[in-house]
């Protein structure tokens, strides 16, 4: 692959591994509002979609979404703190980018508070130069809107960005916005599963900085 001057990326299943996190809070909110368990792979399914999509799908358009949002939120933030980890990789990663001098963005459907969290406890948030989550935007991905709008507030060339994710979501908004994409391995997805294939596909973090170190 080529190098870019802006890297982008998606939080939940690409940087950080919140797959337990986020089945806890699922499971949390469809026992005491529906009394049913719902399937693993199901819930593994739906992320990357805003959560109010992801609850109407799990537990019926008749819910009141908007108090069991407000509760699978709250639940979670009590738990996230020691919930999350990063990928093998990351951080490192992450450090060579910003020392080679390129801008990094988030580009996510976590809202913006739990995001921050997140980027606390993983000892993260220094290397991101810009945030992107539901509130900055009217459409979500896979609508290109969020790509567009980091790469407006980073004065991104389009030839020159990058995003990387791990689900259709992610390479679908990147492919929209007319930049290239990268699909993660270690996803929940595969890679011919998605609509829109990626650019770019790589099993480690460590081949997005792998063609820096061969130009030095």
């Amino acid at each position: 692959m080529k190098t870019y001057d802006t890297y982008l990326f998606d939080a939940d299943g690409t940087l950080f591994d919140t797959i337990d996190l986020i089945c806890t809070c699922f499971q949390y909110v469809a026992e005491k509002y529906a009394g049913k368990t719902l399937a693993r792979e199901k819930i593994i399914r739906g992320i990357g979609l805003p959560l109010a999509d992801q609850i109407a799908h799990h537990l019926g358009e008749s819910a009141d979404h908007t108090v069991i949002v407000d509760d699978y939120r709250d639940f979670q933030m009590t738990i996230l703190g020691t919930s999350v980890t990063v990928f093998p990789d990351v951080p490192e990663t992450l450090q060579a980018l910003k020392e080679a001098g390129k801008q990094l963005g988030i580009v996510t459907s976590r809202k913006r508070p739990s995001l921050e969290m997140m980027l606390e406890a993983t000892e993260t948030a220094q290397y991101f130069d810009v945030l992107i989550t539901p509130e900055d935007t009217g459409r979500h991905k896979p609508h290109a809107e969020p790509v567009l709008k980091a790469m407006a507030l980073l004065g991104a060339e389009k030839a020159r960005t990058v995003f990387t994710g791990d689900a259709l979501y992610d390479i679908c908004s990147g492919a929209g916005a007319g930049i290239d994409t990268v699909f993660v391995t270690w996803s929940h997805s595969l890679v011919a599963s998605l609509p829109t294939p990626p650019t770019w596909t790589i099993d480690s973090m460590r081949e997005l900085t792998r063609v820096m170190r061969t130009e030095d």
